[in-house]
């Protein structure tokens, strides 16, 4: 009975191990025996719950978006007030800081686009996530009559996914001039500005 359980665990170490040495390493050149040595396993011990290195990164890319699209959902999900809604998927959306591993396995795709439809699809499959968020939420916001954007909802959402991406690359690429603070605020002035007041902003002011 103990045994899935067990599995279930060796399964997630071997996810956090491959955030690590994509965090070390980077996704072009991490191998199963990178893997391997961070989790003080074989690579024949890594086969036994992986296929190849292919299934072992779309399942720590799973794990990202886990963490990056369904906890910011439901996070978001919680808050009546689509101001407060707003400032949650902004600051959910971008990384803890430069040593985010998991923020930084996502962008990896990113960079990888292209390079093979497994990699398309990841990015894809993410970027829809990122868009139905913001969507969503200017949405309810319309809906509420606390937004009066200036954009087209699409364009506007697609605006923010883009300074998402963006700024986050910037923090966990170790820009020292970019902060998850400042990014963070310009996120929330660009919104301001558009006719989307984050929760605990004032509105801007129209001429």
């Amino acid at each position: 009975m103990a045994r899935p359980k067990r599995q279930d665990a060796r399964r997630a170490d071997l996810v956090q191990a491959t955030l690590t040495a994509v965090s070390e390493r980077g996704l072009r050149a991490i191998s199963l025996t990178d893997v391997a040595q961070r989790a003080g396993l074989t690579r024949g011990a890594i086969l036994y719950y992986y296929s190849d290195l292919d299934e072992l990164l779309v399942e720590a890319h799973r794990a990202g978006v886990e963490r990056f699209c369904d906890a910011r959902d439901e996070l978001i999900a919680g808050l009546a007030d689509p101001r407060a809604q707003l400032a949650a998927a902004i600051r959910e959306g971008l990384p803890d800081g430069p040593d985010d591993a998991l923020m930084r396995l996502l962008y990896e795709f990113d960079i990888l686009a292209g390079s093979s439809q497994l990699h398309d699809e990841l990015v894809q499959t993410m970027y829809r996530r990122q868009l139905a968020t913001y969507t969503g939420v200017m949405e309810r916001g319309v809906t509420a009559g606390v937004f009066t954007p200036s954009l087209d909802l699409p364009t506007l959402a697609m605006t923010l996914v883009a300074l998402e991406d963006a700024y986050g690359l910037h923090i966990v690429g170790g820009n020292a001039l970019m902060t998850v603070a400042s990014a963070e605020e310009a996120m929330r002035r660009v919104c301001r500005e558009l006719g989307a007041p984050v929760d605990g902003d004032a509105p801007a002011e129209t001429a």
